[in-house]
């Protein structure tokens, strides 16, 4: 069946390069065609496509997708299905044929998610330079493996800043001030530094690097990390020193938090931090401090990302529908949409600039601390049950003040040989 499609993006989008089998291969698609005007017809066959989406966007993204088909006068049928960002990619990687034709999911499952094939190829068709033009170079850097565009963002919004109460913090760009702050008011200062996720704030805020490669069969080949080092044991002693101060709790969910002073946390506790705070409710990005070597270092860490990916396709015409649809999906009314429903942060850069996410304190906060972080890429289980080992020797007391510099770099040789262990 014969359709138009009259919005200039995306028909310049979809007619830019033309897919065919599973989207390895492309075939670039005439002059005359790539110029068309806008009511040129198109044929984009006919069918049903079906949406994985988490649950509390599940009725929006409905919503979405209904109002663009009927817009563009397809003959499709949506359905979408709830299947959160957690689960998404494992169903896709154990059954990709029978996964869904578009799929939300989180950045870290991006590696594994390209080497079962369940991501159309992006790099080449105009959509990736859409995505680069749209977006924030962090998600957009997301939703890449190799250089290769193969997921349109969605969010960038899933990362650890600092709530504080405004009464009490004084300085909330330094981490020794914070503390002291807190710890003067009788305040409690939350921090969950036996956590793989939150502790790499203070290793990566030094130069140290904990990444891992995996091969086309989402495998791990090498563990690229540099703990044992002098960074790691500026890094180490910082934690150690925070662990000190009497202000300190190990923790990072406000509503498990009593006598909050402070707490490091992220966008899905705002309500409750504002809540916890009432009228001293504040945000800021992670704080700096001074090192055992007498430098400073901003606390980084993990920054995450939520993307949308396409399936590749055996017919062509689906797939061109099923990536301007995901386009649709991610522009910027529709990720305004979902701000405003649920309150996903925006990885649009126009959506970003609205006056709602503008106004949006913990959002500022965290575009601000995501400057300092990496993407968390693919991670060994095993990895985070070490990490929490590495911390809770420092709550426990078996690494402290009185530790030697020596003693510190063996037990982070032992972290570092270990997490290479992983990789073999």
């Amino acid at each position: 069946m014969k359709k138009k499609v009259l919005s200039v993006l995306l028909v310049a989008a979809m007619t830019a390069t033309m897919f065919a089998g599973c989207g390895n291969e492309t075939t670039e698609a005439p002059a005359d065609t790539q110029a068309a005007s806008t009511e040129e017809t198109v044929d984009y066959g006919s069918g049903s496509i079906t949406i994985w989406a988490a649950e509390n966007v599940q009725e929006l993204t409905q919503q979405l997708a209904d109002q663009f088909i009927a817009d563009n006068g397809l003959d499709y049928t949506v359905t979408v299905e709830a299947v959160g960002e957690g689960d998404a990619a494992g169903n896709m990687i154990t059954d990709v044929e029978g996964g869904a034709d578009i799929f939300g999911f989180a950045q870290d499952q991006i590696s594994r998610l390209v080497s079962a094939g369940a991501l159309q190829q992006l790099t080449g068709t105009g959509y990736d330079e859409w995505i680069a033009e749209q977006n924030d170079a962090g998600a957009a850097g997301a939703a890449t493996v190799g250089g290769v565009t193969y997921a349109f963002p969605m969010t960038s919004d899933n990362g650890y800043f600092l709530y504080y109460d405004s009464s009490v913090v004084t300085d909330p760009t330094s981490l020794e001030k914070i503390a002291e702050d807190c710890a003067a008011a009788g305040k409690n200062f939350y921090f969950e530094i036996n956590s793989g996720w939150y502790q790499t704030a203070f290793f990566f805020a030094t130069g140290c690097e904990l990444t891992y490669d995996t091969d086309a069969d989402a495998n791990f080949t090498a563990c690229n990390i540099n703990y044992a080092s002098d960074a790691g044991v500026v890094a180490l002693k910082e934690i150690i020193e925070l662990q000190s101060s009497p202000a300190f709790q190990n923790g990072s969910s406000v509503d498990n938090g009593t006598n909050i002073g402070a707490i490091v946390d992220g966008t899905w506790d705002s309500g409750a931090a504002q809540a916890a705070l009432g009228d001293n409710y504040a945000c800021a990005k992670l704080p700096s401090f001074v090192g055992s070597d007498g430098n400073t270092y901003q606390l980084s860490g993990f920054g995450g990302f939520k993307l949308l990916g396409v399936k590749p396709q055996t017919e062509a015409g689906k797939l061109q529908v099923c990536l301007m649809l995901a386009q649709y999906l991610t522009n910027t009314e529709s990720q305004l949409a979902r701000y405003n429903a649920v309150g996903w942060g925006p990885s649009n850069v126009a959506a970003q600039g609205d006056a709602s996410v503008q106004s949006d304190a913990a959002l500022a906060a965290l575009a601000e601390q995501l400057v300092y972080t990496i993407p968390q890429g693919n991670y060994p289980g095993d990895y985070w049950t070490l990490a929490t080992s590495l911390g809770d020797d420092v709550i426990s007391g078996n690494l402290s003040s009185s530790t030697s510099d020596e003693d510190l770099m063996a037990a982070l040789q032992t972290f570092q040989d270990t997490c290479i262990s992983y990789a073999q």
